[in-house]
């Protein structure tokens, strides 16, 4: 009897053994490495939520680039490569004349250079009634040339005839020709 009893002790040791064995060695490793596969599924199916809910978002982005690119316009041709003073001049004074601008006088100013867009201030005066001043503005808008206003002041006339006196600051610009190196 004492022998069935020691067999049985071995018997019951090599299972505690065993299911030791298996616990430690198997089933732990696999239960980790469960736990690190649902970590990734889980952070994978955010990041495709994620990307779904982005998804919608597209064709907004898309609608504001091109309402972007509607108001920026052509940007390299607005922005000329060389100064191209006396063509701008030419065209500031085509357009007094054409909305019957008096006493025109435009001074181009200093030009202020940088590494990549230089300016060119124009001082632009005349004379004449409100609605052809409104006319000059427009069609300084419309020219194929970027033109920023940076001042203006009317003033009436002496006898308050009708006529107004434009004093205005515009700046154009143009771009510094890239160097090759």
């Amino acid at each position: 009897m004492l022998f069935r009893e020691k067999r049985q002790i071995i018997l019951f040791g090599a299972a505690v053994l065993m299911v030791s064995g298996f616990v430690l060695f198997r089933y732990v490793p696999l239960r980790k490495r469960m736990r690190v596969v649902n970590q990734t599924e889980a952070t994978e199916r955010g990041s495709a939520n994620e990307g779904q809910s982005r998804r919608g978002l597209l064709p907004v982005l898309e609608e504001q680039g091109s309402k972007l690119a509607e108001s920026i316009g052509d940007y390299e041709t607005k922005i000329p490569q060389q100064r191209e003073l006396g063509v701008f001049l030419r065209k500031i004074a085509d357009l007094m004349n054409a909305h019957n601008l008096q006493e025109q006088v435009v001074t181009p100013g200093g030009e202020v250079k940088s590494s990549e867009l230089n300016c060119i201030p124009v001082d632009i005066k005349c004379k004449g009634d409100l609605t052809e001043m409104f006319e000059f503005f427009k069609g300084l808008q419309s020219l194929d040339r970027l033109v920023r206003i940076e001042q203006v002041k009317l003033s009436n006339d002496a006898d308050f005839g009708g006529e107004v006196r434009l004093e205005t600051r515009a700046v154009i610009y143009y771009r510094t020709p890239a160097t090759e190196g």
